[in-house]
């Protein structure tokens, strides 16, 4: 038997495991007690890695569709059409003919993540698209305009404060999300502890809320109103005290301005809070020697994501809790991909093109997914006709799924990298199978940054992959060298090839802020540091890092950048003079269990068996209105479509709000996932519409979808 010490890659928590093998099969995981960030703490879905791994669905060899069937072939016929393919679509539609979809599995993976990026601009088009605009992209563009950095995003510090005002999160199921915190329940749970205090505003009453000290439930899509009513109580009653920060923030005098004509009697009803409620969580927030708010999809995911996550920024700076302890911080970590960009102009990058069709707005090089279907079908100049995706699976993760998944059925050509025939890859041509997680070696670029404490660990592999399988880096540099031009790109192409993503991993290391610099054994971080050490470094707790981590052109920070200061108009005019809901209309939300992860743990049986989770959560007085009981199949109706789904009754819900989890609708034509399409649920995608999106961002606007909910046979 012998013992692997392992990062988790399966969420954001990056849990150490003890992986223990037998020849070529696990026979235990558990957590690492030795590891410096999670300390022993394990979710059930760590397990769910060996049967990834074992999954007799997984595909390990390349296939290409041969009329209804597919066909095995070997990697160099493979690698040959996914380039010609992707040339022929070009030369006869132009390049932006492509489109490029990564999803969330991309970052779970050393080597996806470092050559990615070479990858999409091999394919040299402007259509681009990813997991991020489903997701966190207002976090990304509030630190941008706020930091001078997309990934410059503010971390509770919560080990270490006083009071945490959570806003449309559960860390207590994801284990922290933009805040990378295993065990987060239980380091909720010592804040109360140790006299500190936890609040939480849901629509619904979470796994965090029972945690809490506190749960205010509010209507969804109105945390901007919130927000502005708490900054303007502050305001008004002089409690602002941002401190040190005075000294290199701009806005700040603009931001009272703005927050003075929110007071809370004005938003009361439209947030569904009462203005006493809002005035001590002010005060609460104010007054408690160490504060951090921080907010998640439930916040990001609506109609003003955007303006909502800013606020929150705005909300810890006017109290004094950005860059410091027991506030919110900025990790230091040990790849620091921040530092990479130093020498751009401190320009955000962001709305330097839009969408053909809508008019959505790029950032960071992508464009919102919520524009994907419309790109495909739209004729014209620069209409897609061709596809390349990277895991994910955006007929489930993304809005009106059921207009994309028509879509992508017409397509031209389309090359998947993925080891699974799934919703969305079941209408590839071309199916480019990676190695398994427990094949490839790991380091977490980007969660590492996203941390409650500053690690770093180093996890080689459990197994040695296949003599006839590819990782996903030799996959994606096969193709980025033959798609590219001129000597220097090829030359390149091989010499990544040769090196792969170790000596590129242990560079960033040498070179980073606690480097060993590029001395073969000098003192500091190294690769070779990294396995000597294999539970992981601990860095120390956060550290105060502004303003010389700040990266905007004047090294300042930006309390009310210009275009979230226009879009208060839009906020406005749709919260406080809009017209009420039709009578019938339900606020539909998402939700997330502790045993999935969007929809790719659905195929593991010891995730997915046990009571029906896919189901529709209604308060009691919501069902009685509406002549529903529990249990009962009930119809769902929102902009795009109708499902049909189980209706489960709970007075954890906001009256007015339901509640689908995300990530189901599994077994359909063409796939070949056996668990999940045993356990089907349905798709919240299949009733969200595509036209709901942020404004501001473009980032799709799930929460607050309105629904009508009736029973099978009413009309």
């Amino acid at each position: 038997m012998r013992q692997h010490l392992r990062t988790c890659t399966l969420c954001e928590a990056m849990c150490g495991l003890v992986i223990t093998t037998e020849g070529d099969r696990v026979t235990e995981i558990r957590g690492d007690a030795d590891d410096p960030l999670s300390k022993g703490h394990i979710c059930p879905k760590a397990v769910a890695l060996q049967d990834i791994h074992t999954d007799p669905d997984r595909i390990r060899h390349p296939m290409k569709r041969v009329g209804d069937r597919w066909e095995r072939i070997g990697w160099k016929e493979a690698i040959d059409l996914a380039v010609e393919g992707i040339q022929r679509v070009q030369r006869a539609h132009g390049n932006d003919a492509i489109a490029a979809y990564v999803g969330n599995p991309t970052v779970h993976s050393l080597g996806a993540m470092l050559f990615v990026g070479d990858f999409l601009r091999a394919l040299r088009t402007k259509n681009r698209f990813s997991a991020t605009s489903v997701d966190q992209l207002p976090a990304h563009v509030a630190a941008m305009f706020m930091f001078g950095h997309a990934l410059l995003i503010p971390i509770p510090d919560i080990d270490r404060t006083d009071h945490l005002l959570i806003l449309g999160a559960n860390p207590a199921v994801s284990n922290g999300s933009l805040m990378t915190a295993p065990g987060a329940a239980e380091r909720i749970k010592a804040i109360r502890a140790r006299g500190g205090r936890v609040v939480v505003v849901d629509p619904r009453r979470t796994e965090t809320a029972a945690l809490a000290d506190a749960h205010h439930a509010i209507r969804p899509g109105s945390d901007a109103l919130l927000l502005l009513a708490l900054l303007q109580v502050i305001f008004a009653e002089s409690l602002a005290r941002p401190g040190r920060l005075t000294a290199f923030t701009d806005g700040l005098d603009t931001l009272r301005e703005l927050a003075l004509r929110f007071p809370p009697e004005r938003v009361a009803a439209a947030t569904g809070l009462s203005a006493d409620a809002m005035r001590s969580m002010a005060r609460d927030f104010a007054a408690a020697p160490r504060a951090a708010a921080y907010g998640r999809v439930g916040v990001s995911m609506q109609e003003f994501g955007g303006l909502a996550t800013w606020l929150i920024s705005a909300l810890n700076l006017v109290c004094g809790r950005v860059d410091a302890e027991g506030g919110v911080m900025f990790p230091t970590p040990a790849v620091d991909i921040r530092r990479a960009d130093q020498k751009r102009d401190g320009r955000p990058r962001f709305a330097r093109w839009t969408s053909r069709v809508r008019g959505l707005p790029e950032f960071a090089g992508e464009l919102p997914v919520a524009a994907l279907s419309e790109e495909i079908e739209s004729p014209g100049p620069g209409q897609v006709r061709g596809f390349v995706t990277h895991g994910g699976n955006p007929v489930l993760s993304t809005p009106d799924g059921g207009r994309l998944d028509r879509a992508l059925a017409g397509l031209e050509f389309y090359v998947a990298i993925d080891f699974y025939l799934n919703e969305t890859t079941r209408h590839a041509h071309l199916i480019l199978p990676p190695s398994s997680p427990l094949e490839r070696e790991h380091y977490d670029l980007i969660f590492h940054g996203l941390a409650v404490r500053d690690t770093a660990k180093y996890s080689p592999p459990v197994f040695d992959k296949a003599d006839d399988a590819r990782h996903e880096w030799e996959i994606m540099n096969a193709i980025t060298t033959r798609l590219s031009t001129g000597w220097r790109a090829r030359l390149r192409g091989a010499l990544r090839d040769l090196g792969g993503p170790s000596w590129m991993l242990d560079y960033a290391l040498r070179r980073g802020p606690y480097g060993a610099g590029l001395r073969p054994r000098g003192p500091g971080l190294s690769l070779r540091a990294l396995k000597e050490a294999p539970h992981g470094v601990d860095l120390g707790a956060l550290k105060p890092s502004f303003p010389a981590a700040l990266r905007t052109k004047d090294r300042r920070i930006h309390a009310a950048p210009a275009i979230f200061v226009a879009d208060i108009a839009r906020l406005e005019a749709t919260w406080l003079g809009a017209a009420a809901p039709a009578s019938d209309a339900l606020l539909l939300i998402g939700r997330r269990t502790l045993r999935s992860s969007n929809s790719w743990m659905h195929n593991v049986e010891r995730l997915v068996r046990g009571k029906d989770r896919c189901t529709l959560l209604m308060h009691p007085h919501d069902a009685t209105a509406r002549g529903l009981h529990d249990g009962a199949a009930v119809r769902v109706t929102g902009g795009v479509g109708t499902i049909t789904v189980p209706l489960e009754l709970s007075s954890d819900m906001m009256p007015g709000v339901v509640s689908l989890p995300h990530g189901w609708g599994h077994g359909r034509p063409g796939t070949a996932l056996r668990v999940a399409a045993a356990h089907r649920g349905v798709s919240i995608n299949d009733v969200t519409d595509a036209r709901r999106v942020d404004a501001l961002t473009g980032n799709a606007a799930f929460s607050g979808e309105p629904v009508r909910v009736t029973a099978i046979g009413a009309r």
